[in-house]
């Protein structure tokens, strides 16, 4: 079936000249300088879910391209039971500033099922990539095939490390210590290690069923499906069901704007299968929401990507109010799309909203209110801030910059002797 009548879009196969009329004929050309550089070298890149969360879908998006350019690249995702996770997820809110100590039973199982999926992995690629925390132990095969052949590691932390728990980072800062660089996503994330680091954007892909151009068709027939009017103002946020994405917030801030401005308020995403607090989350608030027909809890499977791309471009507003927060990729989709944002001021998010240039920041649930009521009061302004938006994501937060950012450091890591 085609994309009219309401139908799903069929998905189609990405290749590198579909940027093209994203980014231009001279950045796809020197991608393609660039991977032939690197004669054939191999990569591997490993993290702890290929389903929920930005750097799963930059990975779903990025390995296939990186081998059309001719650098062979194998993603592998590391095993792990419920208690596993558990103490990862706390590891996380831990380096994001919360409270955290871990008793040492805790600290040998994450090392042990670190040990677990080392020796069930072969590590035979030129490049390895270990992304975040949850697999950062996998370094120890540095030290068990010794100097017999020249690798390079890399540590990609996506996450906050600005006010990191001490008693967290003490536990993994020897581990991260034995790759050869250390990548963050803002300069403010970066700690004192003694490695080179590198500052690389997350990245959304333009032409990804999440970001590309949909019918208006198909976006009706997902608001029909979710009980959305169309005719009425919708604040929209997209993300997990997570405490430091601050649904509640959202909530409250909802129901400020409510009293004086017409609207409806949807909270939609799903789980990661490193994240067991989700479901918890989402109860917390369905609890909260209690019977208002306008708050729409929509918890989505990770295949929704159409789903979500609609939601977006149906809103009148996208806000993604986090507490704490590596990137928020989410902030980019919508920029994108040419919404108009209101955010919270942390993390990687100031990076993509630039206040009163590309969105409006806020650093409380009253400010966040107020930053929605002044939008949909002045269209003109929302629009405006949607365009220079879109040309921010443009210029700097596109997946094609992300891989090109990835092959100028894998060929200064095949350089060092």
């Amino acid at each position: 079936m085609g994309e009219g009548g309401g139908s799903v879009p069929i998905p189609r196969v990405v290749h590198l000249d579909d940027y093209t009329e994203a980014i231009g004929h001279a950045e796809v050309d020197e991608l393609r300088v660039l991977a032939g550089r690197l004669a054939g070298r191999t990569v591997k890149m490993v993290n702890s879910t290929s389903v929920g969360g930005g750097v799963a879908e930059i990975l779903n998006r990025m390995v296939p391209l990186l081998q059309e350019l001719g650098v062979p690249t194998r993603w592998d995702v590391i095993t792990g039971g419920n208690d596993f996770f558990e103490i990862t997820k706390a590891f996380h809110n831990a380096l994001h500033g919360a409270p955290y100590e871990p008793r040492p039973e805790l600290l040998e199982l994450f090392l042990a099922v670190n040990e677990m999926n080392r020796e069930r992995m072969e590590f035979s690629e030129d490049f390895i990539v270990i992304h975040d925390p949850q697999p950062v132990a996998l370094a120890r095969q540095r030290q068990l095939q010794g100097s017999e052949r020249r690798q390079g590691w890399v540590w990609r932390c996506h996450i906050d490390l600005s006010h990191p728990n001490q008693v967290v980072w003490s536990f993994l800062e020897p581990w991260v210590n034995r790759y050869d660089a250390a990548i963050f996503s803002s300069p403010r994330f970066s700690r004192q290690l003694p490695m080179p680091q590198y500052l690389f954007y997350p990245a959304i892909d333009p032409i990804s069923e999440k970001n590309r151009e949909l019918e208006p068709a198909y976006i009706q027939s997902v608001l029909d499906r979710f009980g959305i009017d169309a005719r009425r103002p919708i604040a929209t946020q997209i993300s997990r069901f997570d405490r430091l994405k601050d649904p509640m917030g959202v909530l409250q801030a909802y129901r400020m704007v409510k009293k004086y401005t017409d609207c409806q308020l949807v909270l939609a995403g799903g789980g990661a299968a490193d994240d067991p607090e989700g479901g918890q989350v989402l109860a917390e608030v369905r609890e909260a929401a209690g019977n208002d027909p306008d708050v729409h809890l929509l918890e989505l499977p990770p295949w929704s990507a159409l789903e979500i791309n609609a939601l977006q471009r149906a809103s009148t507003i996208l806000v993604q109010k986090s507490l704490r927060e590596g990137f928020g990729l989410t902030v980019a989709e919508a920029l994108w799309k040419k919404k108009p944002v209101v955010a919270g001021a942390v993390g990687g998010i100031p990076t993509q909203v630039i206040h009163k240039h590309t969105g409006m920041l806020v650093h409380s649930v009253e400010g966040c209110a107020y930053q929605i009521r002044y939008l949909l009061s002045n269209p003109a302004a929302a629009a405006r801030l949607g365009e220079n938006g879109r040309e921010h994501v443009r210029q700097n937060f596109l997946i094609t910059s992300n891989m090109k950012r990835y092959l100028v450091l894998f060929l200064l890591l095949s350089q060092h002797p």
